[in-house]
């Protein structure tokens, strides 16, 4: 199986700008797709980082030197539906020659993603498994139909839904707590305090920006430390 991972190297993360700067939303970020190789590594796979941009994975994500080892990194500076295509079973991007080749697609702000939640994803013997993500996007999938392309305009994962039934293809939901959780708006971060690894990048790139929980009326949310100033 080949599995790639979208990146969206330069300005990522732009719904966080209420409360990370340019620069602090570029680090976040890379600390997730950090967090992401690692599990996808740890689960047995030699992922791609399709990147919107040059990306030195040694300087810029500072993996462990096992994980550094399994990924390669591709530039595409198209749409994340074409460059995703490009990619699939029968796609213009594919060298193997072999359109037998599952290809799995994991977004890079899965932060709670772990190797166990990734394994159960891909060992769905259905020609499409969709994890999907909250508000109906798709968050992760495996393809094996030849057929099926994707469409991550509006709610992706109902249109794939639909995509899979055009093309025959059978379709699994994989309901999974850890890859349903991305990363996009604030009120997302106290998720990642709360349920991220102590040891993962992303939590503890949070906590080096200076966010903390914070109970609200019997919820919990993160504020930030007030002698914890913006980097540009």
């Amino acid at each position: 199986m080949h599995v790639v991972v979208p990146f969206a190297a330069t300005d990522p993360k732009t719904r966080l700008e209420s409360v990370l700067s340019p620069a602090e939303r570029s680090t976040f970020a890379r600390a997730m797709l950090a967090d992401v190789l690692a599990a996808v590594v740890e689960a047995g796979y030699e992922p791609t980082v399709i990147s919107t941009a040059p990306l030195e994975l040694d300087d810029e994500l500072a993996l462990a030197d096992h994980v550094l080892e399994s990924v390669s990194v591709a530039v595409d500076d198209r749409s994340l539906t074409d460059a995703v295509n490009a990619r699939l079973p029968e796609g213009d991007e594919r060298t193997d020659g072999n359109a037998d080749v599952a290809v799995a697609v994991v977004m890079a702000d899965l932060a709670l993603a772990t190797t166990d939640a990734l394994a159960e994803l891909f060992s769905a013997d259905a020609a499409v498994a969709i994890a999907p993500g909250r508000g109906g996007g798709t968050n992760a999938l495996v393809v094996r139909h030849p057929g099926f392309r994707v469409d991550y305009h509006g709610a992706s994962y109902l249109d794939h839904c639909e995509i899979a039934n055009e093309a025959g293809a059978s379709l699994e939901t994989v309901d999974s707590f850890r890859l349903g959780t991305d990363i996009d708006e604030p009120e997302d971060l106290v998720e990642v305090l709360v349920h991220g690894d102590e040891s993962a990048r992303a939590p503890t790139s949070l906590r080096e920006l200076g966010f903390e929980l914070e109970r609200r009326d019997g919820r919990v949310g993160v504020a930030r430390r007030a002698d914890s100033g913006r980097e540009q």
